[in-house]
């Protein structure tokens, strides 16, 4: 009896390892019939072969977990001229599979954009993205770009500096009476001292921090504010600024002498700048080399400021799930961004980028390796975020910077809107006498965009 049962058993387990086996080959050729196929891909963030960033070595782990796709790096979109060379590839009939997008407005009026609304819709990580990013990519209803990297702009305080001077140092939130009394407390040209790195961009931001109802530069529901008392206060702030001393980079050659370094970025890892106007792209320097503490703590108010990078699909892609697939691991997924995180712990890389979702799993697990208090805040603000409309509102760099205006400001017979906003903080023209006339050009400019898109 004792040997029947034996002899059971080993049939037992005979026939077990042989279904093992079976299903082992079974699941191995599963994999072998997949369809082979290539991906290009473009993106400026990939540095060389050589370095094996961050971006490659996610490529590489993509690979590995769908061994049917290869991606290859299309060497041939060049970031000196981004659009310049998709829209050679367009012509060629050679556009990358997913590539990134300097702007999203321009290939979608060129019809180089797969429409992936359908896709999204059916996908649960793309709904923990907050629903301000998500708009930002939606066109007529329609989701023509995902949301590759994240970052958030506003403004990096130098704590040392404020507790050398015996003095409070802003934090996420402060009012902006606060925030202007600390740059001028501290500000102390010289002993090296500069209270701010730059007043530049005060225009854009101070009006959405003291009027819920405007955006970025004043920017909102299709429309621009220029005439008003806010715009006009923020570019007279960054006047003040100029004039009395209080900005690095508007600091005469002899006072700027008094400092250490070539350029003002190392001048304020010398320590020598109490806040700095930055993205939040900047805090993994910090992190590694700074000799100083310090803490994100965004523009006064608290309203948190967006700035995104985006991936689009071609609309002339042959193989658009892997494609969603591969942009979505190297971007908001989840499962990506979970191995993004281990890649940097095992390998010591640069974290490059924020979480782009609201997913809580992620987030805790982002700040277990990397607790920076304000940033934190700002993901807590999400709610009442402003999107920088540059890569998503059609004309932006028209109604911003480039956009002629008849006007002579300084040495420029027909200045730019920029220039002209240049020209108003540097006092030798008056925002007053010329704000109802750049309104005026911003809104043009933005409809005439925004008409030739929806054609």
């Amino acid at each position: 009896m004792k040997k029947l049962v034996s002899l059971l058993a080993i049939m037992t387990l005979v026939f077990t390892l042989a279904a093992c086996n079976s299903d082992k080959a079974s699941t191995d050729k599963k994999e072998s019939d997949k369809e082979q196929i290539t991906l290009s891909y473009a993106n400026w963030t990939l540095g060389t072969e050589e370095e094996q960033n961050l971006e490659r070595v996610m490529i590489k782990e993509f690979e590995k977990k769908n061994p049917n796709i290869k991606i290859k790096i299309d060497e041939s979109i060049a970031a000196t001229d981004w659009n310049g060379t998709l829209s050679a590839a367009a012509s060629g009939g050679k556009m990358p599979d997913v590539f990134m997008l300097a702007q999203i407005p321009l290939p979608l009026s060129n019809d180089w954009l797969m429409d992936l609304t359908e896709m999204t819709s059916k996908d649960e990580d793309f709904k923990k993205i907050p629903e301000v990013i998500k708009q930002s990519a939606t066109y007529s209803d329609k989701v023509y770009a995902l949301p590759y990297a994240q970052h958030f702009l506003g403004y990096l305080v130098n704590k040392d500096l404020f507790n050398e001077a015996n003095l409070d140092y802003p934090e996420y939130g402060a009012s902006f009476d606060e925030f202007m009394s600390a740059i001028k407390d501290v500000t102390n040209i010289n002993n090296g001292v500069a209270g701010i790195n730059h007043p530049f961009s005060i225009p854009d931001w101070y009006p959405s921090a003291v009027n819920e109802d405007l955006g970025w530069y004043t920017y909102k529901d299709g429309e621009y504010q220029l005439d008003s008392k806010e715009f006009i206060n923020g570019v007279n702030i960054a006047k003040e600024m100029n004039a009395n001393g209080y900005a690095y980079e508007t600091l005469t050659d002899d006072q700027k002498a008094k400092f250490k370094g070539e350029n003002p970025e190392e001048v304020w890892m010398q320590g020598q700048v109490a806040v700095k106007w930055d993205g939040t792209w900047g805090t993994g320097n910090l992190t590694q080399n700074a000799s100083f503490e310090w803490d994100f703590i965004g523009i006064p108010g608290g309203r948190t400021i967006v700035t995104n990078d985006f991936l689009g699909i071609s609309k002339s892609t042959k193989h658009a799930k892997e494609a969603y697939e591969f942009s979505k691991w190297m971007s908001f997924g989840k499962e990506g961004f979970m191995k993004r995180l281990e890649l940097v712990e095992k390998e010591d890389k640069a974290l490059n980028t924020l979480p782009v979702t609201s997913d809580e799993e992620v987030l805790e697990a982002y700040f277990e390796l990397s607790e920076v208090p304000g940033i934190r805040t700002a993901y807590e603000n999400l709610d009442n975020a402003i999107i920088e409309p540059v890569k998503t509102v059609p004309g932006f760099v028209e109604s911003r910077w480039e956009a002629p205006t008849g006007i002579k400001a300084g040495e420029n017979a027909n200045a730019t809107i920029g220039q002209m906003i240049e020209s108003f903080w540097k006092g030798e023209l008056k925002v007053e006498d010329y704000a109802k006339q750049l309104d005026e050009l911003a809104d043009q400019k933005s409809k005439e965009a925004i008409d030739a898109l929806n054609k």
